[in-house]
């Protein structure tokens, strides 16, 4: 009788930790992706997220470099306009967009370069634009991944149906990496062709850190982690 009755205690204390570690974050508690439970608010929060990366480079592309020169001066602002959205956000978001605005700068540089790339620019902008619709989504999972609360993260163990997603993209992106890599033997252009290895250099660059961060945090189990995975 009295093992059972202390198995009993130490069902309810583990509940209640567990309970705790869903009100401890608010909306980033236990209510998270890769715990099949559902939280209105952080659904919202990430919408809200969505609406803001809207198009983060095609709207930013008004007119497309005529030369070298217009090139290199297009990409600086690109990187001073990226760097002062830094300044107003938080830390943790901060360093999610430092690393990721590797992705955005080659993006821009890409759509830049169109009338350059000569019979390939069309086709470039292409992959470009759906490099930029992947960067949206990327961003916005590797946040969720970035802010998972700790009791959280102790018990539920790493947020896998995001770690999920941002492997889907990585795939997706390295198909569209090979797409370039194909699209560069055509190009003729001396300025354009070592331009565009520089840019798809980045990308691949970015996708191996995003697979590496997927993968560790699928590795996070937590000690209830095997309830939801």
């Amino acid at each position: 009788m009295k093992k059972i009755i202390t198995l009993f205690l130490m069902l309810a204390l583990v509940s209640s930790l567990v309970l705790a570690a869903q009100g401890e974050t608010g909306s980033k508690g236990i209510h998270e992706p890769g715990t099949g439970l559902e939280d209105p608010e952080l659904k919202a929060a990430n919408q809200g997220t969505g609406q803001g990366l809207t198009n983060l480079e095609t709207t930013t592309i008004q007119t497309k470099a005529k030369n070298q020169e217009q090139l290199q001066q297009m990409i600086q602002q690109k990187k001073q306009e990226m760097n002062q959205e830094m300044e107003s956000m938080s830390e943790g978001k901060r360093n999610v967009y430092r690393n990721q605005n590797q992705v955005r700068e080659a993006v821009h540089a890409l759509l830049a370069m169109e009338d350059l790339a000569g019979g390939i620019g069309k086709q470039v902008s292409a992959v470009a634009r759906e490099f930029d619709n992947s960067v949206q989504k990327t961003i916005q999972t590797e946040e969720k991944i970035q802010t998972r609360g700790a009791f959280a993260r102790f018990f539920a163990g790493g947020d896998f149906e995001s770690a999920e997603e941002l492997d889907q993209e990585v795939n997706q992106n390295q198909q569209r990496i090979q797409q370039l890599k194909q699209l560069r033997t055509e190009c003729q252009n001396e300025v354009v062709c070592p331009f565009m290895d520089e840019q798809v250099k980045n990308l691949e660059q970015e996708q191996t850190r995003l697979q590496q961060l997927a993968q560790k945090e699928k590795q996070s189990k937590g000690l209830l982690g095997w309830m939801w995975k």
